[in-house]
């Protein structure tokens, strides 16, 4: 029977609206229930106050609301928070709540897995079993928010798309979460606190220039030359830097938002002068700053961090180019919540 029942966030406002009417009732009655489920996030029927005992009765007989649960909670020694999130159906994601002195960082997952395979991530090893649907996104949002509360006692400040999976290859869901998520009827959040990562996609970054996403965008770049980048993320033979580059360059020409390139520097890979001079040569193209992410590892012994001197060497090439560059420390490790480390290790 459960089978037969629609999923009820996947309807609109005024899908909600007709349904109420064609039952003979108000569509007011409609608006109601979309608050409830949006920016009051029910996760049931019985939840719904304000709605007599008949109505509920009928929306239980007719509908779902499939929310996640947050299955298993883990904190780290630093103070970030990840998740274990179970589905509707039994699959599980993970996102990592990141505090600072200043605010709070959700970073959520957009697929059961990925589409793509970097060979240095730990998701990539898992198979893509589906994309995420935007309540999906959504509910891991809003949990974020309410353990923000509970334990920075501070309302959610920023959202990251840089979990599990690769936001772009699952765009109209994504697109429809954070549509969700700024709505005043939802969490009512600026765009602007809001970044996509991609391992670029250059179709779907050109696609977001157009629709005139008002997020910010974020490119894994971890190489600025074909022959490496293509070792390590070998998508890029079909997406290569050249194709990559002419969309970061129209995406900037559409939004005039300037791009973060995520870059690890590993031992023995990316270590060089060449590689560096080579980063340097393509943060020219188009206004950026570059995030030199230190690397935690997989159980995978083929990539190791650079030592501290290359990561140096990396800095300052890039200062004396006046590009500006963080070194950012990993948070989470001890408990795999770290970039690159989502993997449902303990699910």
């Amino acid at each position: 029977m459960k089978d037969r029942k629609k999923d009820i966030r996947a309807l609109t406002k005024q899908q909600l609206q007709e349904f109420f009417v064609s039952q003979g009732d108000k569509s007011f009655r409609g608006t109601q229930v979309y608050e409830w489920l949006w920016s009051k996030a029910a996760h049931s029927f019985e939840d719904m106050t304000n709605l007599s005992k008949s109505t509920r009765q009928m929306l239980d007989e007719n509908f779902v609301i499939n929310h996640i649960r947050v299955d298993r909670m883990q904190r780290s020694s630093d103070g970030t928070i990840k998740n274990a999130v179970k589905l509707h159906d039994s699959l599980t994601v993970e996102s990592v709540l990141i505090p600072t002195k200043t605010r709070t960082t959700a970073c959520v997952s957009s697929q059961v897995g990925c589409s793509l395979d970097c060979q240095f991530c730990a998701t990539a090893k898992l198979k893509r079993m589906r994309n995420l649907n935007p309540d999906e996104i959504y509910d891991q949002v809003v949990a974020i928010d309410n353990e923000s509360r509970l334990y920075f006692d501070r309302p959610l400040s920023n959202i990251v798309f840089m979990g599990m999976g690769e936001p772009l290859m699952n765009y109209n869901n994504v697109m429809k979460s954070i549509e969700k998520i700024t709505s005043p009827e939802g969490l009512g959040m600026s765009p602007k606190r809001i970044t996509i990562s991609t391992s670029g996609v250059p179709k779907m970054i050109k696609k977001l220039a157009d629709d005139e996403a008002k997020i910010k965008l974020a490119v894994s770049l971890h190489s600025a030359r074909n022959e490496v980048r293509t070792q390590i993320m070998p998508f890029n033979e079909t997406f290569p830097l050249e194709d990559l580059r002419e969309s970061l360059e129209y995406w900037y020409s559409k939004t005039g938002s300037r791009i973060t390139y995520e870059y690890i520097v590993w031992k023995d890979i990316n270590d060089t002068r060449e590689d560096a001079q080579a980063l340097v040569r393509f943060c020219k193209y188009v206004p950026c700053k570059v995030n030199l992410i230190e690397y935690n590892p997989i159980d995978d012994g083929n990539f190791q961090q650079a030592a501290g001197e290359a990561t140096r060497m990396y800095e300052q090439m890039l200062e004396r180019n006046n590009i500006t560059v963080t070194v950012r420390r990993s948070r989470g490790k001890d408990i795999d919540a770290a970039c690159g480390q989502l993997a449902n290790k303990s699910a």
